[in-house]
Protein backbone atom coordinates (compact mmCIF):
# COMPACT_ATOMS: atom_id res chain seq x y z
CA UNK A 1 0.00 0.00 0.00
CA UNK A 2 1.10 3.38 -0.99
CA UNK A 3 2.04 6.27 1.29
CA UNK A 4 1.48 8.94 -1.17
CA UNK A 5 -1.50 10.09 -3.22
CA UNK A 6 -0.06 11.19 -6.00
CA UNK A 7 0.07 8.32 -8.47
CA UNK A 8 -3.71 6.88 -6.98
CA UNK A 9 -4.90 10.37 -8.16
CA UNK A 10 -3.94 10.37 -11.30
CA UNK A 11 -5.55 6.46 -11.89
CA UNK A 12 -8.46 7.22 -9.74
CA UNK A 13 -9.61 10.61 -10.44
CA UNK A 14 -6.95 13.12 -12.57
CA UNK A 15 -8.49 16.35 -12.87
CA UNK A 16 -9.50 17.55 -15.84
CA UNK A 17 -7.53 20.79 -16.47
CA UNK A 18 -9.38 22.40 -18.90
CA UNK A 19 -9.18 26.48 -18.42
CA UNK A 20 -6.73 28.05 -20.94
CA UNK A 21 -3.26 29.21 -20.37
CA UNK A 22 -2.21 32.36 -20.18
CA UNK A 23 0.35 33.75 -21.86
CA UNK A 24 0.55 37.18 -20.93
CA UNK A 25 4.63 38.02 -20.79
CA UNK A 26 5.99 40.40 -18.18
CA UNK A 27 5.57 44.00 -18.38
CA UNK A 28 8.99 46.03 -18.19
CA UNK A 29 8.69 49.03 -15.46
CA UNK A 30 10.86 51.16 -14.03
CA UNK A 31 12.43 48.03 -12.18
CA UNK A 32 12.80 45.84 -15.32
CA UNK A 33 9.96 43.21 -14.09
CA UNK A 34 6.03 43.50 -13.49
CA UNK A 35 5.76 41.49 -10.62
CA UNK A 36 1.86 40.90 -10.83
CA UNK A 37 2.25 39.17 -14.71
CA UNK A 38 4.99 37.19 -13.65
CA UNK A 39 4.40 33.69 -14.38
CA UNK A 40 7.64 32.24 -13.69
CA UNK A 41 10.62 32.90 -12.17
CA UNK A 42 12.20 33.49 -15.03
CA UNK A 43 10.66 36.64 -15.50
CA UNK A 44 12.97 38.04 -13.10
CA UNK A 45 15.98 36.16 -13.71
CA UNK A 46 16.67 33.94 -11.14
CA UNK A 47 15.85 33.41 -7.23
CA UNK A 48 17.86 36.28 -6.49
CA UNK A 49 16.16 38.80 -8.38
CA UNK A 50 12.58 37.65 -6.98
CA UNK A 51 14.45 37.86 -3.51
CA UNK A 52 15.34 41.51 -4.25
CA UNK A 53 12.12 42.88 -5.84
CA UNK A 54 10.13 40.88 -2.60
CA UNK A 55 12.15 42.52 0.01
CA UNK A 56 11.49 45.84 -1.86
CA UNK A 57 7.99 45.13 -0.99
CA UNK A 58 8.51 44.13 2.74
CA UNK A 59 5.26 43.01 3.25
CA UNK A 60 3.19 39.65 2.66
CA UNK A 61 -0.42 39.04 3.53
CA UNK A 62 -1.16 35.53 3.86
CA UNK A 63 -4.82 34.50 5.47
CA UNK A 64 -6.65 31.97 6.88
CA UNK A 65 -3.31 29.67 7.76
CA UNK A 66 -3.70 28.42 11.80
CA UNK A 67 -0.50 27.66 13.13
CA UNK A 68 -1.45 24.21 14.02
CA UNK A 69 -2.83 23.30 10.97
CA UNK A 70 -0.44 21.24 9.25
CA UNK A 71 2.73 23.32 10.52
CA UNK A 72 2.35 26.20 8.82
CA UNK A 73 3.39 27.46 12.08
CA UNK A 74 6.69 26.62 11.43
CA UNK A 75 6.35 27.25 7.74
CA UNK A 76 5.58 30.82 8.44
CA UNK A 77 8.62 31.08 10.86
CA UNK A 78 11.23 30.35 8.43
CA UNK A 79 10.02 32.07 5.85
CA UNK A 80 10.13 35.13 8.46
CA UNK A 81 13.59 33.87 9.47
CA UNK A 82 15.11 33.30 5.69
CA UNK A 83 13.38 37.12 4.69
CA UNK A 84 14.12 38.97 7.50
CA UNK A 85 13.11 42.21 5.33
CA UNK A 86 9.63 41.15 4.93
CA UNK A 87 6.83 41.51 7.27
CA UNK A 88 4.54 38.50 7.09
CA UNK A 89 0.34 39.47 8.31
CA UNK A 90 -1.71 36.82 9.34
CA UNK A 91 -4.81 37.78 8.95
CA UNK A 92 -8.20 35.35 9.51
CA UNK A 93 -6.31 32.41 10.53
CA UNK A 94 -8.93 30.47 11.28
CA UNK A 95 -11.47 31.57 8.01
CA UNK A 96 -12.61 29.34 5.53
CA UNK A 97 -11.66 28.90 1.96
CA UNK A 98 -14.84 30.87 0.93
CA UNK A 99 -14.23 33.84 3.24
CA UNK A 100 -10.69 33.94 1.91
CA UNK A 101 -12.07 34.87 -1.91
CA UNK A 102 -14.60 37.07 0.36
CA UNK A 103 -11.79 38.79 1.88
CA UNK A 104 -9.99 39.45 -1.48
CA UNK A 105 -13.47 40.73 -2.98
CA UNK A 106 -13.66 43.25 0.03
CA UNK A 107 -10.30 44.05 0.22
CA UNK A 108 -9.61 44.06 -3.26
CA UNK A 109 -7.20 47.84 -4.25
CA UNK A 110 -6.37 47.94 -0.22
CA UNK A 111 -2.74 47.19 1.09
CA UNK A 112 -4.46 44.70 3.27
CA UNK A 113 -5.57 42.45 0.76
CA UNK A 114 -4.40 38.93 0.73
CA UNK A 115 -1.24 38.16 -1.49
CA UNK A 116 -2.20 34.26 -1.52
CA UNK A 117 -4.47 32.07 -1.09
CA UNK A 118 -4.54 28.37 0.36
CA UNK A 119 -7.83 27.05 -0.74
CA UNK A 120 -9.70 23.12 -0.92
CA UNK A 121 -10.62 22.35 -4.47
CA UNK A 122 -14.08 22.95 -4.45
CA UNK A 123 -13.56 26.81 -3.81
CA UNK A 124 -10.27 26.75 -6.32
CA UNK A 125 -12.12 25.69 -8.65
CA UNK A 126 -15.00 28.59 -9.06
CA UNK A 127 -12.73 31.38 -7.89
CA UNK A 128 -9.85 31.28 -10.76
CA UNK A 129 -11.22 35.15 -11.71
CA UNK A 130 -9.17 36.27 -8.53
CA UNK A 131 -6.08 34.32 -9.39
CA UNK A 132 -3.12 34.86 -11.22
CA UNK A 133 -0.60 32.22 -13.04
CA UNK A 134 2.37 31.40 -11.87
CA UNK A 135 4.49 28.08 -12.15
CA UNK A 136 7.02 27.63 -9.43
CA UNK A 137 10.85 26.57 -10.82
CA UNK A 138 9.77 22.77 -9.46
CA UNK A 139 6.64 23.05 -11.65
CA UNK A 140 7.94 19.35 -13.49
CA UNK A 141 8.31 17.76 -10.15
CA UNK A 142 4.26 18.38 -9.53
CA UNK A 143 1.98 15.57 -10.79
CA UNK A 144 -0.36 16.97 -13.73
CA UNK A 145 -3.28 15.86 -11.36
CA UNK A 146 -2.52 18.34 -9.29
CA UNK A 147 -1.75 21.37 -11.26
CA UNK A 148 -3.95 23.85 -13.05
CA UNK A 149 -2.31 23.71 -16.42
CA UNK A 150 -1.42 27.67 -16.79
CA UNK A 151 -0.88 27.46 -12.80
CA UNK A 152 -3.65 29.49 -11.63
CA UNK A 153 -4.05 27.18 -8.84
CA UNK A 154 -1.79 23.94 -7.29
CA UNK A 155 -1.84 21.35 -4.97
CA UNK A 156 0.64 21.99 -2.47
CA UNK A 157 -0.52 19.26 0.17
CA UNK A 158 -2.66 16.54 1.10
CA UNK A 159 -4.31 13.26 3.45
CA UNK A 160 -7.05 11.56 4.07
CA UNK A 161 -10.12 12.53 5.65
CA UNK A 162 -10.36 10.50 9.30
CA UNK A 163 -11.82 10.29 12.45
CA UNK A 164 -10.49 11.23 15.71
CA UNK A 165 -11.86 9.84 18.46
CA UNK A 166 -11.11 10.13 22.31
CA UNK A 167 -10.98 6.47 23.73
CA UNK A 168 -11.71 7.37 27.30
CA UNK A 169 -15.31 8.98 25.56
CA UNK A 170 -16.71 6.87 23.32
CA UNK A 171 -15.56 3.37 21.59
CA UNK A 172 -13.69 2.91 18.83
CA UNK A 173 -15.38 3.42 15.60
CA UNK A 174 -14.68 0.55 13.23
CA UNK A 175 -17.10 1.84 10.85
CA UNK A 176 -18.93 5.16 9.86
CA UNK A 177 -22.23 3.49 10.50
CA UNK A 178 -20.88 2.82 14.15
CA UNK A 179 -21.31 6.58 14.82
CA UNK A 180 -25.06 6.77 14.33
CA UNK A 181 -24.83 4.48 17.84
CA UNK A 182 -25.93 6.20 21.03
CA UNK A 183 -22.72 6.05 22.31
CA UNK A 184 -22.24 8.90 19.58
CA UNK A 185 -24.94 11.15 20.86
CA UNK A 186 -23.85 14.86 20.99
CA UNK A 187 -20.41 14.21 20.58
CA UNK A 188 -19.46 14.19 16.33
CA UNK A 189 -18.19 16.88 15.17
CA UNK A 190 -16.66 18.15 12.09
CA UNK A 191 -14.31 20.85 10.44
CA UNK A 192 -16.33 23.54 9.45
CA UNK A 193 -19.36 24.16 7.68
CA UNK A 194 -19.07 21.94 4.10
CA UNK A 195 -20.09 24.85 1.80
CA UNK A 196 -17.44 26.48 2.49
CA UNK A 197 -14.27 24.91 4.04
CA UNK A 198 -12.54 21.94 2.38
CA UNK A 199 -12.13 19.32 5.13
CA UNK A 200 -15.84 19.48 5.87
CA UNK A 201 -16.80 18.87 2.46
CA UNK A 202 -14.37 16.12 2.82
CA UNK A 203 -16.04 14.30 5.37
CA UNK A 204 -19.69 14.60 3.30
CA UNK A 205 -17.28 13.09 0.44
CA UNK A 206 -15.98 10.46 3.03
CA UNK A 207 -19.31 9.58 4.17
CA UNK A 208 -20.72 9.55 0.39
CA UNK A 209 -18.34 6.84 -0.79
CA UNK A 210 -18.47 4.68 2.81
CA UNK A 211 -22.50 4.54 2.12
CA UNK A 212 -22.77 3.57 -0.95
CA UNK A 213 -22.25 6.59 -2.91
CA UNK A 214 -19.65 7.91 -5.09
CA UNK A 215 -18.17 11.00 -5.70
CA UNK A 216 -20.07 11.66 -8.58
CA UNK A 217 -23.10 12.35 -6.15
CA UNK A 218 -22.85 13.20 -2.53
CA UNK A 219 -26.70 12.64 -1.52
CA UNK A 220 -25.81 9.51 0.46
CA UNK A 221 -23.15 11.92 2.45
CA UNK A 222 -25.46 14.30 2.67
CA UNK A 223 -27.90 11.35 3.80
CA UNK A 224 -25.99 10.31 6.04
CA UNK A 225 -25.56 13.47 7.99
CA UNK A 226 -28.70 14.49 8.43
CA UNK A 227 -29.65 10.90 9.72
CA UNK A 228 -26.33 11.78 12.57
CA UNK A 229 -28.29 15.09 13.17
CA UNK A 230 -31.86 13.22 13.71
CA UNK A 231 -30.28 10.60 15.89
CA UNK A 232 -29.18 13.80 18.67
CA UNK A 233 -25.04 12.66 17.49
CA UNK A 234 -24.21 15.15 14.90
CA UNK A 235 -22.73 18.45 17.23
CA UNK A 236 -22.59 21.65 15.44
CA UNK A 237 -19.23 22.80 17.30
CA UNK A 238 -16.29 23.75 14.89
CA UNK A 239 -13.40 21.67 16.34
CA UNK A 240 -10.05 23.48 17.83
CA UNK A 241 -7.05 21.52 20.56
CA UNK A 242 -9.47 23.62 22.97
CA UNK A 243 -12.37 21.86 22.39
CA UNK A 244 -10.88 18.60 22.20
CA UNK A 245 -9.01 19.10 25.57
CA UNK A 246 -12.51 20.20 27.31
CA UNK A 247 -13.63 16.97 26.23
CA UNK A 248 -16.43 18.99 24.35
CA UNK A 249 -16.06 17.50 20.53
CA UNK A 250 -14.59 13.33 21.46
CA UNK A 251 -15.16 13.19 17.93
CA UNK A 252 -14.44 14.53 15.01
CA UNK A 253 -14.09 14.61 11.20
CA UNK A 254 -11.12 15.77 9.94
CA UNK A 255 -7.82 15.42 7.90
CA UNK A 256 -5.45 12.74 8.93
CA UNK A 257 -2.74 14.69 9.68
CA UNK A 258 -4.82 17.47 11.75
CA UNK A 259 -6.25 14.74 13.42
CA UNK A 260 -2.97 13.57 14.76
CA UNK A 261 -1.70 16.82 14.84
CA UNK A 262 -4.67 17.14 17.97
CA UNK A 263 -3.28 14.10 19.76
CA UNK A 264 0.81 15.48 19.43
CA UNK A 265 -0.64 18.94 20.55
CA UNK A 266 -2.69 17.35 23.52
CA UNK A 267 -0.73 14.44 24.59
CA UNK A 268 -0.94 14.33 28.50
CA UNK A 269 -3.88 16.13 28.77
CA UNK A 270 -5.93 14.25 26.32
CA UNK A 271 -6.05 10.88 25.18
CA UNK A 272 -6.87 10.69 21.40
CA UNK A 273 -6.78 8.20 18.25
CA UNK A 274 -7.29 8.59 14.27
CA UNK A 275 -8.92 5.96 12.45
CA UNK A 276 -8.97 5.91 9.08
CA UNK A 277 -12.06 3.80 7.88
CA UNK A 278 -11.43 0.55 5.47
CA UNK A 279 -12.67 -0.25 2.62
CA UNK A 280 -12.89 3.24 0.14
CA UNK A 281 -10.80 6.47 1.53
CA UNK A 282 -11.40 9.74 0.54
CA UNK A 283 -7.96 12.21 -0.12
CA UNK A 284 -7.46 15.37 -1.09
CA UNK A 285 -4.94 18.09 -1.43
CA UNK A 286 -5.81 22.36 -0.56
CA UNK A 287 -3.91 24.22 -3.46
CA UNK A 288 -2.06 27.35 -3.25
CA UNK A 289 -2.97 30.54 -5.61
CA UNK A 290 -1.96 34.35 -5.94
CA UNK A 291 -4.29 36.67 -5.85
CA UNK A 292 -3.96 38.90 -8.65
CA UNK A 293 -4.75 41.93 -7.10
CA UNK A 294 -2.59 40.30 -4.76
CA UNK A 295 -0.91 44.22 -3.43
CA UNK A 296 2.73 42.62 -3.08
CA UNK A 297 2.77 40.22 -6.00
CA UNK A 298 6.42 39.55 -5.74
CA UNK A 299 6.79 38.47 -2.10
CA UNK A 300 3.51 36.23 -3.26
CA UNK A 301 5.36 34.73 -5.55
CA UNK A 302 8.39 33.97 -3.56
CA UNK A 303 6.08 32.60 -0.97
CA UNK A 304 5.01 30.03 -3.95
CA UNK A 305 8.88 29.47 -4.45
CA UNK A 306 9.48 28.60 -0.58
CA UNK A 307 6.13 26.43 -0.69
CA UNK A 308 7.36 24.04 -3.47
CA UNK A 309 10.90 23.95 -2.36
CA UNK A 310 12.56 20.72 -0.85
CA UNK A 311 12.41 23.13 2.13
CA UNK A 312 8.81 23.51 2.11
CA UNK A 313 7.29 20.46 1.48
CA UNK A 314 9.38 18.90 3.96
CA UNK A 315 7.94 21.17 6.63
CA UNK A 316 4.53 20.20 5.02
CA UNK A 317 5.73 16.75 5.90
CA UNK A 318 6.65 17.14 9.20
CA UNK A 319 2.92 18.12 9.78
CA UNK A 320 2.21 14.85 8.99
CA UNK A 321 0.99 15.95 5.07
CA UNK A 322 1.95 14.61 1.95
CA UNK A 323 3.43 17.40 -0.33
CA UNK A 324 2.58 17.71 -3.54
CA UNK A 325 6.37 16.86 -5.08
CA UNK A 326 6.78 13.99 -2.47
CA UNK A 327 7.41 11.58 -5.45
CA UNK A 328 9.94 13.54 -6.83
CA UNK A 329 11.90 14.24 -4.03
CA UNK A 330 12.12 10.61 -2.78
CA UNK A 331 13.56 10.15 -6.35
CA UNK A 332 15.75 12.42 -5.76
CA UNK A 333 16.55 11.81 -2.43
CA UNK A 334 15.29 14.85 -0.79
CA UNK A 335 13.14 13.72 1.07
CA UNK A 336 13.09 13.75 4.70
CA UNK A 337 12.60 9.84 5.35
CA UNK A 338 11.56 9.13 8.38
CA UNK A 339 9.16 11.89 8.23
CA UNK A 340 8.01 10.06 4.70
CA UNK A 341 7.77 6.84 6.14
CA UNK A 342 5.68 7.05 9.59
CA UNK A 343 3.35 8.32 7.21
CA UNK A 344 -0.40 6.62 7.75
CA UNK A 345 -0.69 3.30 5.55
CA UNK A 346 -3.03 4.45 2.74
CA UNK A 347 -6.56 2.26 2.42
CA UNK A 348 -6.85 -0.39 -0.60
CA UNK A 349 -9.03 2.09 -2.64
CA UNK A 350 -8.48 6.02 -2.88
CA UNK A 351 -11.02 8.07 -4.18
CA UNK A 352 -10.80 12.12 -5.22
CA UNK A 353 -13.03 14.13 -6.79
CA UNK A 354 -12.34 15.84 -10.27
CA UNK A 355 -13.41 19.57 -10.93
CA UNK A 356 -16.40 18.93 -12.45
CA UNK A 357 -17.28 16.09 -9.66
CA UNK A 358 -16.46 18.85 -7.24
CA UNK A 359 -18.45 22.08 -8.35
CA UNK A 360 -21.41 18.95 -8.77
CA UNK A 361 -20.84 18.42 -4.94
CA UNK A 362 -20.79 21.64 -4.14
CA UNK A 363 -23.76 22.95 -5.87
CA UNK A 364 -25.48 20.33 -4.16
CA UNK A 365 -24.72 20.67 -0.96
CA UNK A 366 -25.29 24.60 -1.67
CA UNK A 367 -29.07 23.50 -2.09
CA UNK A 368 -29.69 20.60 0.49
CA UNK A 369 -27.15 20.87 3.52
CA UNK A 370 -28.92 23.86 5.32
CA UNK A 371 -32.03 22.12 5.24
CA UNK A 372 -30.42 18.31 6.01
CA UNK A 373 -29.07 19.16 9.36
CA UNK A 374 -31.13 21.62 10.67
Amino acid sequence: MKRTLTVTLAAAAALTLVLSACSNSPAPTANGVDAATATSLTAFGDLAGLEAAANAEGTLNVIALPRDWANYGAILDRFAEKYPDITITEASPDGSSAEEIQAAKNLKGQDTAPDVFDLGLAVAVSSTDFFAPYQVATWSDIPDALKEASGLYTGDYGGYMAVGYDPDAVPAPETLSDLLGSDYKGKVAMNGDPTQAGAAFAAVGLASVQSGGSVDDFQSGIDFFSELNQAGNFLKVDPTPATIASGETPVVFDWDYLNVSYGTQLEGQRNWKVVVFPGTGYAGYYNQAINKDAPHPAAARLWQEFLYSDEGQNLWLAGGARPARADAMQAAGTIDTALFDALPQTPDTTVVPTEAQSAAAATLLGEKWAAAVQ
